[in-house]
């Protein structure tokens, strides 16, 4: 099985306006629309990836007269010159809240992940919310090009695969350097040169050596890599791979383009890696929840329950994966018995904003230690969904480079 491969991608062609193409990950901003409105605005005709992807907030309306429009996006671009592809990693500068995140694109196999506790290379880290999959699954299904959001891990706390390039950016080929929409950070990508290619291929590798999964984690675990963020976006691809996979050969198999999937990976240990928790937010209040919530939860912890124009703290557990399994739970208990609609918001601004702007309410959720998350994933499994957050609202990764799948 070969993990990881050197991607060919698709970048916008010169003469493309960057800001105009690049968009942020469709889960974002759920309780929003105001955020929508003026990215929309701001893009007008011009091509971009929010036209071959399908924003979150629009799930609670019927969007299956959208998902041919997306692909017919998807082939203009294609055959109307917008692309110019390039086979080569491509390493990637985001600067967000001051702080610089570096992250290398690659392509993983995907019969190398799953998002089940089972022994596989590539881990996920949280559980898979479901519902939010059949779109999705139904614009890939039919999708030309990928254009994915998913960061996936590496634990390198010796920093010797992706900060060695980043030192030597100076010599690389700048592939783009621009100003990201709406308040996104600046970002610069830099093509790797083709002689460094295998030795990052052995180093990431050798991440897999039973010694040195041993030496890490007490236990050969045959983890290469866990998921940081997009685990629906990997989810999706791994199930519509799935699909296609039993008509084809081996030969087919190893040859298929809808097999392997770009992410952009960065080191767990690297700068700019600032975990965040992503928040609770119930459209409407519901005293009777917190109650249960009072009864329920125990410990030397504080959860803050936030409404319009008040507060109030109750105990929970102090660890914070413990209090986020058991909160999460007591949610999913409250959600099947009672219909509530919650969103997951991203920042404790944005959460308020969302109370202030609604009689609902906000649970501010515990923060998830980033040290913790590969002996988590080995040890015990997944964290519940939406545990954690890389970076603020605005600071996620934005749609840009594409990959034919096709």
């Amino acid at each position: 099985m070969e993990v990881v491969k050197v991607p060919e991608i698709c970048l916008p062609a010169k003469g493309i306006d960057m800001q105009k193409w690049a968009t942020i990950a469709c889960d974002q901003f759920t309780s929003s629309p105001k955020y929508w409105d003026e990215l929309k605005s701001f893009i007008g005709d011009a091509p971009s990836t929010l036209k071959i992807t399908c924003p979150e907030i629009y799930l609670s309306r019927d969007v299956s007269g959208e998902v041919p429009k997306v692909w017919e996006e998807m082939n203009k671009y294609l055959d109307g010159g917008v692309f110019e592809e390039r086979r080569g990693f491509v390493l990637v500068e985001r600067e967000a809240g001051g702080v610089n995140r570096v992250g290398l694109m690659i392509a993983i196999d995907l019969d190398a992940y799953d998002w089940h506790r089972v022994r596989v290379p590539i881990r996920a880290t949280e559980d898979t919310l479901m519902e939010r999959l059949p779109v999705r699954i139904s614009i890939r299904t039919g999708a030309a090009i990928e254009s994915p959001h998913a960061i996936v891990l590496i634990d390198d706390a010796e920093k010797k695969i992706i900060e060695p390039l980043y030192a030597a950016k100076d010599g690389y080929e700048k592939l783009y350097d621009f100003e990201l929409n709406m308040g996104g950070g600046h970002i610069r990508g830099y093509a790797v040169p083709a002689d460094a290619e295998d030795k990052v291929l052995a180093l990431l590798n050798a991440l897999a050596d039973p010694d040195v999964q041993r030496a890490k984690y007490g236990t050969d675990a045959g983890i290469m890599f866990a998921v940081g963020d997009g685990n629906h976006s990997i989810a999706t691809a791994k199930v519509c791979w799935e699909k296609v996979k039993p008509a084809l050969t081996e030969a087919e198999r190893a040859a298929s383009k809808a097999r392997y999937m770009l992410v952009e990976l960065v080191n767990l240990h690297g700068d700019g890696m600032d975990f965040k928790p992503i928040h609770r937010y119930f459209k409407n209040r519901d005293d009777d929840f917190v109650k249960k919530l009072k009864c329920s939860l125990y410990g030397d912890g504080r959860l803050k329950i936030v409404y319009k124009g008040s507060e109030e703290y109750i105990a929970c557990p102090e660890k914070a994966s413990l209090a986020i399994t058991e909160i999460q739970a007591l949610i999913e208990d409250y959600l099947k018995h009672t219909g509530a609609a919650i969103d997951y918001v991203h920042d404790l601004k944005h959460l308020q904003d969302c109370v202030d702007s609604s009689d609902g309410m906000g649970i501010v959720m515990p923060e998830f230690k980033r040290e913790e998350l590969f002996d988590y994933v080995v040890n015990v499994g997944n964290l519940p969904k939406k545990a954690f957050s890389i970076g603020a609202a605005e600071e996620k990764r934005y749609y840009l480079e594409c990959r034919k799948i096709k």
